[in-house]
């Protein structure tokens, strides 16, 4: 797909993952939609993009309706739709003081799971009713975050390796299903990646975390993941994939 001129709505969008998506599918000449919960961020990368900034929250879903229909009353029906919001605490299931409350584990899993399947439920409808881009008759393109903890989850990690997982589980049979609409479905497993996440941690154990990266040693950058989204739009045969993008790290 040719991302010029097409409405793009991008998902945690006003830092981290999102933001260097914005800028690259901006850049590229797309319409862009940032959707974040980050008011005055996500106002301004809309702004500086020449495109659109919602505050919004994935979790709901009638914000979530809202912010569509907006973007596409801006732009045109969503074309391409990168879904990087997401959370990440980190709690044992039975930690100190005992079992984990079950409303810890239930945010986790609405914001970066059904945060996720919201917008593509919403998006792929509006891609489906839309003409064909071109001459393979390409509707729209889809790319969801996952991550390596969906498949090498640490201590802690049970809300969020159970949420990336369903996001992977997500990708082949929605990408099956949406193929007769010319609709492509995939998804990025990012390693550790110099997001404020881990930005905000003392040196030292950023050090110790980059040190676990067999090559390049050390963090992966946003720019490298948004690259990743852009040879995916770009790219028509890459559909039902999950990629990893953590420099052969496998986490112990």
């Amino acid at each position: 797909m040719d991302v010029s001129g097409q409405a793009a709505i991008v998902t945690g969008g006003a830092s981290g993952l999102g933001a260097a998506t914005v800028h690259a599918l901006a850049a590229a000449g797309a319409k862009v939609t940032a959707l974040d919960t980050k008011a005055e961020d996500v106002t301004a990368i809309g702004a500086g993009t020449g495109g659109l900034g919602l505050v919004c929250d994935v979790s709901d879903s009638a914000a979530v309706e809202a912010a569509v229909s907006q973007a596409s009353a801006a732009f045109g029906p969503c074309r391409i739709l990168v879904n990087c919001a997401g959370i990440a605490p980190a709690k044992r299931v039975v930690g100190r003081g005992g079992p984990m409350a079950m409303e810890d584990f239930e945010l986790v899993i609405r914001v970066n799971l059904l945060g996720t399947f919201n917008l593509m439920r919403l998006c792929a409808a509006e891609m489906a009713a839309a003409d064909p881009i071109d001459e393979n008759g390409e509707r729209g393109v889809i790319v969801n975050t996952t991550s390596v903890a969906a498949y090498e989850g640490q201590v802690g990690q049970a809300a969020y390796s159970a949420s990336k997982a369903g996001i992977v589980g997500l990708n082949l049979p929605v990408a099956r299903e949406l193929c007769r609409h010319g609709i492509r479905v995939n998804a990025i497993a990012p390693g550790l990646i110099a997001t404020p996440l881990l930005l905000n941690m003392p040196q030292e154990v950023q050090d110790n975390l980059a040190a676990q990266v067999p090559f390049p040693r050390r963090f992966g950058h946003p720019e490298e993941f948004s690259s990743l989204v852009m040879h995916i739009c770009n790219n028509s045969m890459i559909n039902g994939e999950t990629i990893r993008l953590d420099g052969s790290m496998r986490m112990q």
